[in-house]
């Protein structure tokens, strides 16, 4: 058990902050009261409150003292990202607060900052965990709340805690802005380069829409535009039969589903498998070379997918994928670019969209646009892709790295503030960094650089 430092003691939430819940929304009819402004659980996020998208609810007056939120209240999400807290600024007119938050009201000598900071690095060391329930989506209830464990110095060495805390997590929030922006604008430079490889119209936003709207522009000599049935043989996958799964001349064989393809990736971890009929493994046995797209999901990934490199032997796949297989004048890598880029967007556009999925059928896909440049051209710039792909995921990992380690350093501040190692006192606010280095390193798995 962590020591108590002098001055400092043990409580809980409960002990020192007004808890409750915010109003329940009534779905029934309307009863004539005022519309109200506030908040929801996707309002409040890490240390902000994003007003930008707020809706209204009927409120009666004798009400508005028991929902309303006032300047320094604490707002605390009581589903999803349980824990997740903010404090509230505005002081711009009544505001009231619905059931999927918290309110807390720190009491005498206690400020909200050090218990938005506590309640950050309660989640992160799993503190809240034993605390919530619901097997899907988890859920804080206020009695549950109300029991979180933390030290709590006097309130003058928890505005200095906080000051230390905001210095060097303000810092460090802005080197992870800088590393985001990175590595979006390492996506932004993939994406480009793969584009204008795949045809100098293309790379511009308005070529773009002219072949999603059917307008197709001009190529470069030697090239033309062909559609998908002229330059693959496209078929769709077997559909499940759960009747004959225990018919004994049905063979087992592994298949891929959607959730196996991804964007310019396969995904084989878990790869599940089958009984299928003899002349269906026949028919939709994939080949290397093959290209996978999907048929279904989400509609941002109709058309998504990559090569098969023949990595499983015997393998099939799904309904809801398709599988091309290119005839002599296209490579393979060229066609999964074709259809990961602007193919997704033209899927998009002419896929049909359900309740929650979006589809596209084998018909429809045929028709997909594709610029077909002659084979040596097409390997020029498929090197192209290749070499501006290696360096784009190359700096995006190294980014990646900078990231994890600024989640560590960030967890290691927390744990510092909130262990007692960082009290505030000035010999530990210039010891701050070495501090947390210290916790970095003891959190490391055996073998990890820090």
């Amino acid at each position: 058990m962590t020591e108590v430092p002098s001055g400092w003691r043990r409580v809980t939430l409960g002990e020192v902050a007004e808890t409750a819940l915010g109003k329940m929304l009534d779905k029934g009819k309307a009863k004539g009261y005022p519309h109200v402004p506030y908040l929801r659980n996707v309002n409040v996020q890490w240390g902000r409150i994003d007003t930008d998208d707020m809706l209204t609810m009927e409120l009666a007056d004798d009400e508005r003292d028991r929902f309303g939120v006032l300047p320094g209240d604490l707002l605390v999400c009581e589903g999803g990202e349980v824990g997740r807290a903010a404090i509230w600024t505005h002081d711009g007119g009544y505001i009231a607060y619905q059931k999927a938050l918290h309110r807390v009201r720190p009491g005498d000598n206690v400020d909200a900052r050090f218990l938005r900071y506590m309640l950050e690095y309660s989640a992160r060391a799993g503190v809240l965990a034993p605390l919530t329930t619901g097997s899907t989506i988890a859920h804080l209830p206020q009695q549950n709340l109300r029991k979180i464990p933390f030290l709590l110095p006097p309130l003058p060495e928890q505005e200095r805690i906080v000051e230390v805390l905001e210095d060097y997590l303000s810092r460090l929030d802005a080197g992870v802005d800088y590393l985001n922006a990175a590595r979006r604008r390492c996506a932004l430079y993939e994406d480009a380069t793969i584009m204008r490889a795949l045809g100098s119209t293309e790379s511009r936003q308005d070529g773009v829409e002219q072949i999603i709207n059917g307008h197709l522009p001009a190529l470069a000599e030697g090239w033309s535009w062909q559609t998908l049935r002229e330059v693959a043989d496209v078929v769709g996958g077997v559909t499940k039969d759960a009747k004959k799964q225990s018919d004994p001349s049905y063979i087992e064989v592994p298949y891929l589903r959607v959730a196996n393809v991804q964007r310019a990736r396969l995904d084989l971890e878990n790869v599940t498998t089958l009984r299928v009929p003899p002349a269906k493994v026949e028919a939709l046995r994939l080949l290397k070379g093959d290209v996978l797209m999907n048929e279904g999901g989400d509609r941002d990934k109709l058309a998504r997918g990559w090569v098969w490199d023949g990595q499983i032997e015997e393998c099939i796949h799904q309904n809801h994928v398709f599988r091309a297989r290119p005839r002599d004048n296209m490579r393979s890598e060229w066609l999964a670019w074709c259809a990961n880029t602007y193919g997704a967007r033209w899927a998009q556009r002419h896929g049909k969209q359900s309740v929650n999925l979006a589809s596209i059928s084998l018909k429809v896909i045929k028709t997909m646009p594709i610029p077909v440049p002659p084979l040596p051209e097409q390997d020029e710039r498929l090197a192209q892709i290749h070499e501006a792909v290696s360096q784009s995921r190359r700096l995006i990992g190294e980014v990646e790295i900078g990231l994890a380690r600024a989640d560590r350093l960030r967890r290691s501040l927390l744990t510092a503030a909130f262990s007692g190692r960082l009290t505030g006192a000035a010999f530990a606010v210039e010891r701050v960094e070495e501090i947390a280095a210290d916790i970095v390193e003891a959190e490391a798995p055996e073998g990890v650089l820090v």
